[in-house]
């Protein structure tokens, strides 16, 4: 054990003084009220000194838990993170069948399902918007969602650009994500019209150069488009398709179990050793306490 700030440790000299002081104390004037003699309490004489050695004995553990003891411990994991993009689409037809609605609780269950790690959202139509950057503040992301709502966005989000999305997310990814995995969920419901001829095989080179992993969601009825899905599973990633509020939240929580939260070690740390200190302190206030409301100690 060693301690942050040892030259605290010298003030200890203050209560040794007093603990050396009480035993060493001479009795007080003996009062023969009841005129007889009286037989010696050794018992009552250790109980009440210890109860007289409570206040030092405080004072002492208060003065080492202020020198900052700590030890070496035990290498521990610690949650590696992973940075997650939120790609949602927010094109008119978004409004469609409450699929806003829907796709915004199953975002906010998969937020829980993964604290620790940093969320960012982007709005995407026709064009791009970084609405919240990556943040290990996910109630910025929660508060965020509300104003998302397709039926709000201006006429040139009506549309659907997948490709432009998936770039820019890309870009920003690059830019914010210092360290740790990079996750794109990719939230729509249409086809896209710049994905045409060898843009799904470019785009996802460039993903993957820049390690990142698409999933893809696809809340509507119709087949999920043959470009987005060659996307997700050239990243490693894959698509699904989700209709309901049912099956958007089992869509996420095996999102969540394939890509689970990742911990690595990180060796032997110092740290604080202020448990048995605080009990120690906890018991002696208890035994000064006790010495002041039923022990205590008279001078005659």
């Amino acid at each position: 054990m060693t301690f942050s700030h040892p030259m605290a440790l010298l003030l200890l000299a203050i209560p040794a003084l007093l603990l050396w002081a009480i035993p060493s104390r001479t009795a007080g004037l003996v009062l023969p009220f009841d005129h007889h003699a009286h037989p010696t309490r050794r018992a009552l004489f250790f109980v009440l000194s210890a109860c007289e050695c409570a206040p030092a004995l405080l004072l002492a553990t208060a003065l080492i838990i202020l020198a900052g003891p700590h030890t070496m411990q035990q290498p521990k994991n610690a949650r590696q993170l992973t940075n997650i993009q939120f790609c949602l689409d927010v094109s008119g037809s978004m409004t469609m069948e409450d699929r806003y609605p829907k796709a915004r609780t199953a975002i906010e269950d998969f937020l829980a399902l993964r604290e620790g790690d940093a969320f960012g959202l982007t709005l995407f139509g026709s064009r791009q918007i970084r609405w919240v950057p990556l943040t290990k503040d996910l109630d910025a992301v929660r508060n965020a969602l509300p104003f998302a709502n397709p039926a709000r966005q201006p006429p040139h989000m009506s549309g659907t650009m997948i490709g432009a999305a998936l770039r820019f997310c890309r870009d920003n990814m690059i830019t914010e994500a210092t360290a740790g995995d990079r996750m794109i969920i990719l939230v729509s419901d249409g086809a896209s019209s710049d994905l045409g001829d060898n843009e799904p095989t470019v785009i996802a080179d460039e993903l993957k150069e820049a390690n990142i992993r698409v999933y893809h969601i696809h809340i509507a009825s119709d087949p999920i488009p043959d470009a987005v899905v060659d996307i997700a599973r050239a990243t490693g990633g894959e698509a699904f398709q989700a209709t309901d509020a049912a099956s958007l939240r089992d869509v996420f929580t095996h999102i969540d179990r394939m890509r689970p939260a990742e911990f690595r070690s990180q060796g032997t740390v110092p740290l604080d050793f202020f448990r048995p200190f605080a009990l120690a302190a906890l018991a002696f206030l208890a035994l000064h306490v006790v010495g002041l409301l039923g022990v205590r100690y008279t001078p005659w």
